[in-house]
């Protein structure tokens, strides 16, 4: 009897219900994305401002600590809230999600400044931090799973792809409003209170999204579901702890989201991060450039959700994964050429070498007052530092490390050959005085950027993002039955997206820092994004045909 009406539904078209449940799914997505990316943007703005002054480094590492957290509690948020949607309901769940991380988010705008409050200021920060990220694990599933809900069986991808454009015109959202705070005033003047305003602005997104909501009705699957007793009393034990809905939760993280997920951060944070730090792009060309690819690849959700009503979810995924992991490398590379051409230079015509014992190196992930640094690290964390790749090489004896630089005075002609042992302020001062001699370029020249190539190779990276991205929440809705639907799909997810894409600066970052080349952080995304490809390939199958009004497997 489901499958008959569904085979009805899927002739009529868009209904003006769908039409309504999209729009106000997407408009209350879109701004949760705009709330959680804004700390992420702003961190380094206000995090002077929140930790003890003296130590400028690690107020930033320590803002940026509080940034990984929102992401890392994000699969405890869709396991609080998958449980109440699949106890109590889509609807009011995810209305409760958007009240709490409209809140938080307003919350940070009016949060008084270390020298106020002392300690209590990153205290509370990182807790309303934290908020934000238990709230964010409760939406997606919320969202996805109520649009499906509603969709007909053959719009379903089409219909949930919406809802995977939000988190790229969040972000899109989080970077106009910032820009143009950044425009409007002056550096100092931003850096000391204009950055709250963006926070500020998110309690009237708040409204506007609750609004919406509160027009909204029940899914009508979920409503069915409990109007004949058979709905989940323990979708927690159910989806975890049961076999096959266990089996299909890991197969959905490791064949599925966790590829997805770091193709997704790669393609836009990661090129972003790179743009800024390593290739020494201004954030105004840079925010422009991303801006700009985030506008032309955005429709492409769109696309290849509709495109999965057609010929399959699964497929398009696996092949974004698989292209992705197969062209990072050269792309990112590409990228150097046409974004810092006299950074690419300076790499070939000049030899670093960096000599030290391996067992003095540490991966440093999670920096904090526990950290402890080598010489060798430092020496190491410089060089990354200025976007620069170095030869490691056997250590001298009695040398904890030794620095050498060798290259051509670009006016003079003279070789220049410095050689630094140890780690101290004046090395420091000498390597970076030999930089100079060499003609080390500390910014990128906005007149040799290759704007076209720049912006392809960005565009590009977008569609990978929209190829993963666009159909997976009609694949994660479809692999599991009503009764532990939004639970089941939202874990796999925050820890595909939160955990393996999330944390993905952070590692590509700290493998860039111990291997001594820029782009070896690339390494994590391509084995990650190769191994959901295997796993997907060889033990999922597809969902698109599916009958989602059923109880079980």
């Amino acid at each position: 009897m489901a499958l008959a009406t569904e085979q009805v539904a899927a002739k009529t078209p868009l209904t003006k219900e769908e039409r309504m449940v999209i729009v106000a799914s997407s408009v209350g997505t879109v701004f949760e994305w705009y709330d959680f990316y804004l700390y992420a943007t702003l961190a380094p703005f206000f995090a002077t401002l929140f930790f003890p002054k003296g130590n400028d480094t690690a107020a930033l590492l320590s803002a940026f600590a509080a940034y990984a957290a929102g992401f890392l509690v994000r699969p405890f948020g869709a396991l609080v809230f998958g449980r109440i949607g699949d106890l109590i309901g889509r609807k009011y769940t995810f209305l409760v999600t958007i009240v709490v991380m409209g809140l938080s988010t307003f919350g940070v705008g009016l949060l008084p400044t270390f020298a106020t409050i002392g300690w209590w200021a990153p205290i509370i920060m990182v807790t309303l931090r934290l908020l934000q990220g238990l709230a964010l694990g409760g939406e997606y599933g919320g969202a996805a799973t109520y649009v499906a809900e509603h969709s007909a069986p053959n719009r379903r991808g089409y219909n949930t792809s919406w809802i995977q454009t939000t988190a790229t015109v969040g972000f899109f959202l989080c970077l106009g409003i910032i820009l143009g705070c950044r425009t409007a005033m002056t550096k100092e003047a931003f850096a000391t209170w204009g950055w709250r305003i963006p926070f500020w602005m998110s309690i009237f997104l708040l409204g506007v999204s609750v609004w919406i909501r509160l027009k909204l009705h029940e899914s009508p699957v979920f409503t069915k579901m409990k109007a004949e007793g058979k709905g989940s009393k323990a979708p927690l034990t159910d989806s975890f702890l049961k076999y096959p809905n266990n089996k299909y939760a890991l197969l959905a993280l490791l064949g599925a989201t966790a590829g997805q997920g770091v193709v997704w951060y790669t393609g836009q944070f990661y090129a972003l991060f790179f743009l800024q730090i390593t290739l020494k792009l201004d954030f105004k060309t840079t925010y422009m450039l991303i801006g700009a690819s985030l506008l032309l690849g955005t429709p492409f959700f769109i696309f290849f959700g509709w495109l999965s009503d057609k010929i399959g979810r699964l497929k398009i995924i696996l092949f974004g994964c698989l292209i992705a992991a197969l062209t990072f490398f050269p792309m990112f590379k590409a990228l150097t050429h046409y974004v810092n051409p006299a950074l690419e230079t300076f790499q070939y015509s000049t030899q670093i070498t960096v000599a030290g014992d391996p067992k003095d190196e540490t991966f440093n992930l999670f920096v904090g007052p526990w950290s402890k640094f080598s010489e060798l690290d430092r020496v190491n964390d410089f060089f990354g530092k200025q976007g620069l790749n170095f030869t490691k090489v056997a250590p001298e004896p009695g040398k904890m490390v030794v620095a050498t630089l060798t290259g051509k005075n670009p006016t003079t002609g003279q070789i220049v050959t410095t050689r630094v042992e140890g780690w101290s302020s004046a090395s420091e001062a000498t390597l970076k005085k030999t930089l100079t001699e060499l003609g080390y370029p500390k910014e990128a020249d906005p007149s040799k950027v290759n704007y076209p190539m720049t912006l392809l190779i960005l565009f590009v990276f977008l569609i990978y993002v929209t190829m993963v991205y666009g159909p997976i929440a009609a694949f994660l809705v479809e692999l599991f039955p009503t009764n532990i639907r939004y639970t089941s799909m939202s874990l796999p997810y925050h820890i595909g997206n939160g955990w393996f894409g999330g944390m993905l600066p952070l590692i590509a970052t700290a493998i860039v820092a111990l291997k001594g080349n820029i782009y070896y952080g690339l390494w994590y995304p391509v084995i990650v994004a190769l191994m959901t490809v295997v796993i997907g390939f060889l033990f999922l199958k597809e969902t698109k045909d599916r009958d989602i009004s059923t109880y079980q497997h």
